[in-house]
């Protein structure tokens, strides 16, 4: 018996996700894998069940596939943080105890959003390596995130629930230190869940440090 072909720019039958997501999610991970220059459109084709002509159909060129894995990851990304964010705003309200609770639960909003997508570090840690090129995805997809945050504690501090001097400094020292993290636990550095565990710790500590109870 022939089984029929499947036509070309069809997703594979076990995979019915949207042609254009199924084409993302491939690139995002071939990219963070190796990087911009060595995945190609046939790659990102092959990995992702299609041809090239769906893939670019899609897309359009290789950069612009680049950038739409970017914004990928940042709409997925910003959603979460948002979501903590605005929780975190709320609680400025309640008294200064409220509030670092809620920057508390916000770190762990970030840190188990990279921890299930350990792509989102890889792809970002690719860009990285070539800090003068692509940089405008920097602007597009990182500085709006840390300035959201960065806002959030300049209104924490000017609430009183908190005293930060350089919120800028604050959020990417966090941003890195949950980046390494992800990279330890995808080398296998010791056990997995000890990782996870020592790390929560840790950023919790950090906080702590940073952000001591107010006297009255």
């Amino acid at each position: 018996m022939t089984m029929p072909r499947r036509r070309p720019g069809r997703p594979r039958r076990d995979d019915q996700r949207p042609t254009r997501e199924l084409v993302l999610a491939a690139a995002t991970a071939l990219f963070a894998e190796r990087g911009f220059d060595a995945v190609s459109m046939r790659d990102v084709a092959a990995a992702a069940g299609v041809d090239v002509a769906t893939v670019a159909h899609h897309t359009g060129t290789k950069a612009q596939l680049y950038d739409a894995c970017f914004a990928r990851v940042f709409s997925a990304e910003r959603e979460a943080v948002e979501a903590a964010g605005d929780r975190a705003r709320a609680a400025l309200a309640a008294g200064p105890a409220d509030a670092v609770r809620a920057l508390h639960d916000m770190v762990d909003v970030f840190v188990d959003f990279l921890e299930d997508r350990p792509e989102t570090t890889a792809l970002w840690l690719r860009r990285w390596l070539e800090p003068r090129r692509h940089s405008e995805l920097d602007r597009r997809y990182a500085a709006p995130l840390y300035a959201q945050v960065e806002q959030l504690l300049v209104a924490a501090s000017a609430a009183g629930a908190l005293v930060e001097p350089a919120p800028h400094v604050t959020v990417r020292s966090l941003v890195w230190a949950v980046h390494g993290h992800v990279v330890a636990l995808a080398a296998g550095a010791g056990s997995e869940a000890r990782e996870r565990r020592e790390f929560r710790a840790f950023v919790h500590r950090l906080l702590d440090g940073l952000y001591p109870p107010a006297t009255p």
